[in-house]
């Protein structure tokens, strides 16, 4: 069952973006003469307001609606920044952006449907692939963000870099046919080649890929039985436009084509948790050092605005049970506004046991179950899909969890074997890489001004307190300012962050808190010499803390695409403010270190990522003892 949303005038400054405004923004732009006939949008998002301005407003208020918007001419490769005032209808401001300092621009659509006509009319491409006995109108070329090398012409250019991979027919996947050994370097402006690197002759993988098709799948199993998800009562939650309520949450949802799902104002009894959080950017760095593949590593945040790409989603496929549907808007490529239609899916769901006991002196049984309230959406980038839930349980906890799937990256498996790849199939190498998220998360513990404590198991020597050797304490060092605050994860001693608040006290007289609780997985791989751990910093630690500012959005800077590296977390965090009691951010890195398997081809069974925040001292006692028995499970 689906319950339809509603839509509503915009009554709140952090209501995501309406097809209405996507149009007025637009008119203001072209009254303004920064349109033309090569002008295109590659980015479009509303400019949220400082902090400040969002806690000040009061409901029935006007609100001045205002969007930001980044301009690329296709004909000379100018791009312009851009904030606008669809309220107003005006330009508040436009910066021309320099290439070379603040790097490129996003890739848009428009550019990648062009990759494929200017390959196939370069002559060493085609001879590239006629040589292997290849015809080039089989091959679909896969235009790729290009990083920042010392390649020779590169400096200020719009560069991609593209493979190739082959298609036998309309329905064959080429994942599964890569034309190894051959790369093409793209100039997007001027819409020719800038080189061929034709590295080695690797046989194209035969074998097909298709898993939608019965030829590779077999028949359909019939064991499965049906399960049904039913609240015959309607669902616990309730939404107002974009304001949802449930189980002691209250919050916001918003949305925006380069961050995704964000959320607002997340309180629990009217206590507040969270201002903000997202997830701000991704890194997908690749382990093969070849001629061909060094320079992979996507931004897929930053390089691709990998929200625009948002799945509408299916009752029974993608969600399951009482289901709340938001539609998404974007920008398209010439500005115009594009709908999604149930891009993001509010449920709630059982999650097993919430408590238990049974009490050997006085007989006492108990159980209480869980439940959580489920907020996600699932994008594609490529050949990648990744699916982000954020899940609010009864408890006061917070859980984010990525879900990796689709399909690997591949390239040819040679005779001689591959130190950076599984072979997945006959011929068929999926190389080595990792997904590193960040998730920026504007904390608000009981109030705006928090702290941080690192927290972690320390064992005790033998001594005249511990004669047995038995015994081991929390070890707790307060955080006090930005280069003391990026850190890394350790497992190995139960490490974790309290964000604390120092001047709200529970009554056994602490600091209330939350503890964000890492995975603690690898962080990036690549040497700190590598052009990718240049440009993506902010994946090289688990944890960095900064003092607020409105304009810090982005952990590898604004302009992520051909940035020559330096912006974002290692820029802000020279400033070295201090951060003890004030109004913070935690920025936190999480993700996959991907050895690819066999079972992963030819699509991927989801592969988990996350953290959790859970309240520590932010209630005085178990926070869910009035959970009732009743709901259908426990009986009465």
């Amino acid at each position: 069952m689906t319950i339809a949303d509603q839509p509503t005038t915009t009554a709140h400054p952090l209501d995501p973006m309406s097809a209405e405004e996507v149009d007025a923004l637009r008119a203001a732009l072209e009254d303004a003469g920064l349109l033309g006939e090569h002008v295109r949008f590659t980015f479009v998002a509303p400019e949220e307001p400082d902090k400040a301005a969002v806690l000040a407003h009061r409901p029935g208020e006007p609100v001045d609606r205002r969007f930001r918007a980044v301009l690329l001419d296709l004909a000379t490769g100018v791009s312009h920044d851009a904030v606008v005032s669809t309220t107003r209808s005006a330009v508040d401001t436009v910066r021309r952006l320099d290439p070379v300092t603040d790097g490129q621009p996003p890739i848009i659509d428009t550019e990648f449907e062009l990759v494929e006509e200017i390959v196939n009319a370069d002559e060493r491409w085609t001879s590239a692939l006629r040589r292997r006995g290849i015809d080039p109108a089989t091959v679909r070329a896969a235009p790729l963000s290009a990083g920042v090398y010392d390649e020779p012409g590169e400096r200020g250019r719009r560069i991609i870099r593209s493979l190739g991979f082959q298609q036998f027919h309309p329905a064959d996947h080429p994942w599964a046919h890569p034309v190894d050994g051959l790369c093409a370097y793209v100039d997007l402006t001027h819409r020719e080649v800038t080189r061929v690197i034709d590295h080695r002759d690797l046989p194209v993988p035969p074998e097909p890929g298709n898993f939608d098709d019965p030829e590779v799948t077999g028949p359909p199993r019939t064991s499965l039985k049906p399960i049904e998800i039913t609240q015959p009562e309607g669902p616990s939650f309730s939404v107002d436009g974009h304001r949802v309520r449930w189980e002691n949450w209250d919050l916001r949802i918003g949305f925006n084509e380069r961050e995704g799902l964000t959320l607002h104002q997340l309180s629990f009894h009217d206590r507040p948790v969270l201002h903000r959080a997202s997830i701000a950017e991704m890194v997908v760095p690749y382990a093969d050092p070849s001629p061909v593949r060094f320079w992979q590593n996507y931004f897929d945040c930053g390089e691709y605005m990998f929200a625009r790409y948002t799945n509408p989603l299916e009752l029974g496929c993608d969600c399951l049970g009482e289901i709340h549907y938001f539609d998404a808007v974007v920008a398209d490529d010439f500005g115009r506004p594009r709908t999604i239609r149930n891009g993001i899916c509010l449920h709630e769901e059982d999650f097993g046991v919430l408590w238990k006991h049974t009490d050997l002196f006085t007989g006492s049984r108990e159980t209480r179950r869980q439940r959580r309230l489920v907020i996600s959406f699932f994008t594609t980038v490529g050949n990648y899909d990744y699916g982000f839930y954020w899940y609010l349980y009864l408890d006061g906890t917070i859980e984010l969890e990525t879900k990796a799937t689709g399909i690997t990256f591949t390239g040819a498996y040679p005779e001689e074997g591959h130190e950076h790849a599984t072979r997945v199939a006959p011929g068929l190498a999926a190389p080595f890489h990792q997904h590193l998220f960040c998730a920026r998360l504007d904390v608000a513990i009981d109030g705006p001004r928090n702290a941080v404590d690192e927290v972690e198991a320390e064992a005790l020597p033998v001594s005249d307190a511990n004669p047995h050797g038995n015994a081991f304490r929390a070890r707790r060092t307060r955080l006090t300012t930005e280069s003391q605050a990026a850190r890394l994860a350790d497992n190995s001693r139960a490490r974790t962050w309290h964000v604390v608040n120092p001047e709200r006290l529970n009554r056994h007289g602490d600091p209330v808190s939350y503890v964000l609780r890492p995975e603690g997985q690898p962080v990036m791989l690549a040497d700190e010499s590598s052009s990718v751990h240049a440009r993506g910093t902010f994946a090289t630690r688990h944890l960095w803390v900064t003092r607020y500012d409105s304009e810090q959005r982005y952990p590898a800077g604004d302009f992520v695409n051909q940035n020559p590296g330096g912006a974002g977390l290692p820029s802000w965090t020279e400033a070295d403010r201090g951060i003890d009691g004030q109004d913070i951010v935690l920025w936190h890195t999480f993700g996959l270190t991907h050895f690819p398997r066999p079972e992963d081809w030819p699509i991927m069974p989801v592969d988990r990522s996350g953290f959790t925040l859970v309240p520590q001292g932010f209630f005085d006692r178990n926070p869910t003892l009035d959970v009732p028995r009743s709901g259908g499970h426990c009986g009465s």
